[in-house]
């Protein structure tokens, strides 16, 4: 498949290029399609931290918290369907998950980083992570670390153990099942989660950042969140991580796929003849449920259901109406309904930013103002 670089989007070919003389890349993939047009496509380096192997069109990366805004795509379906309602409390479907104060907590609330639990502050194995139904039972029966619905605070990983099992009580199949069965196969999308072992061949291995990122002064959500051994599952980037099912963290995709989908999202929630979700539900997924201070993150943040929104920190591009997700090292998922635009930047050379990493966010606004 060669690459695609529409004659409007030479200088963003040039920045792409740019970032691989500056030396600030081993492999990376940028791409940008409006409504069902692939605009721009274009990739380079190497798969591996040796740099023997190129970093091509099959290439799949690691996305990390890109994978939330898959996750919330996946919930959005059940609502679409009338199976699920966002302002319904979890313990409807999840009856466990009343214990410890959380009755009233809905499922709006838990995808949108509000429900208080956002890691486990004892101490624990961080292999756990792999056991789906004990961390499930460990969340159930947790007390908030603050009142649920007053503030977020972000979810890293209990987000897609949260937002699985209530997809897994409504639907009876694993989110990443789900996807792979309703979504990623009918669409023709690389994007899984839960990686099988035939496609083990074509992960990008990752270049990790040599710095610690920057969470400001630290309280027990950000401890729970991200600094404790166990915050996080162990062996990231071996074979259980790749097999597992973590619809937080664990999704590997293409660009071209990431890009697609949120392209869809942006122009009314189908892709190639396939309704993911019908414009009413786009519009529900990505209305704002709260928007303010971060109790983990360092930022001011707007979460709509599972996504990230660009009306407050505005990592992607210049319309405050965008929607997505970014993840750890840099990669980054967005869809502008305003253009209807998605585009996707991957990476395996991971910078230590939270969000907005600086060599996306030039190539999402090299983007834009190639789009203009």
């Amino acid at each position: 498949m060669p690459m695609i670089v529409s004659s409007a989007f030479e200088r963003l070919k040039r920045q792409f290029d740019a970032h691989f003389e500056q030396g600030l890349e081993l492999g990376a993939r940028f791409t940008v399609v409006r409504r069902g047009e692939v605009l721009f496509d274009v990739w380079g380096g190497h798969a591996d931290r040796n740099a023997t192997l190129p970093f091509d069109e099959r290439t799949l990366t690691p996305v990390f918290s890109v994978t939330k805004a898959v996750a919330a795509i996946m919930v959005a379906r059940l609502v679409d369907a009338g199976k699920l309602a966002y302002d319904q409390p979890v313990a409807d479907v999840w009856p466990e998950f009343a214990a410890a104060g959380k009755a009233a907590v809905t499922v709006e609330q838990a995808l949108s980083h509000q429900a208080g639990l956002p890691g486990f502050l004892d101490k624990m194995d961080p292999a756990d992570w792999f056991d789906w139904d004990l961390i499930c039972a460990r969340l159930a029966a947790m007390a908030p670390m603050w009142a649920p619905g007053t503030a977020s605070g972000y979810h890293a990983i209990t987000y897609g153990y949260l937002a699985g099992e209530i997809f897994r009580r409504v639907d009876g199949r694993t989110l990443g099942k789900a996807l792979a069965e309703d979504v990623a196969g009918p669409c023709g999308l690389d994007l899984f989660i839960g990686l099988s072992d035939a496609e083990f061949g074509r992960v990008a291995e990752l270049a990790r950042p040599k710095t610690l990122a920057d969470f400001g002064v630290i309280t027990d959500p950000k401890r729970a969140a991200f600094l404790t051994p166990w915050s996080a599952p162990g062996g990231r980037g071996g074979d259980v991580w790749r097999r597992a099912e973590i619809p937080s963290a664990n999704g590997h995709a293409t660009a071209l796929s990431l890009a697609k989908l949120m392209a869809a999202m942006a122009d009314g929630g189908a892709l190639d003849g396939h309704a993911i979700l019908s414009p009413g539900a786009v519009n529900a997924m990505r209305a704002e449920r709260i928007h303010g201070q971060d109790l983990v993150l360092p930022f001011d943040l707007s979460w709509g259901a599972g996504v990230m929104r660009n009306s407050a920190y505005a990592p992607y591009g210049p319309n405050p109406d965008t929607f997505g997700h970014s993840g750890w090292g840099g990669a980054c998922a967005l869809a502008d309904p305003d253009l209807g635009v998605g585009m996707a930047y991957v990476m395996n050379k991971q910078s230590a930013q939270l969000i907005g990493d600086e060599r996306a966010v030039r190539l999402i606004e090299t983007a834009y103002a190639c789009l203009a």
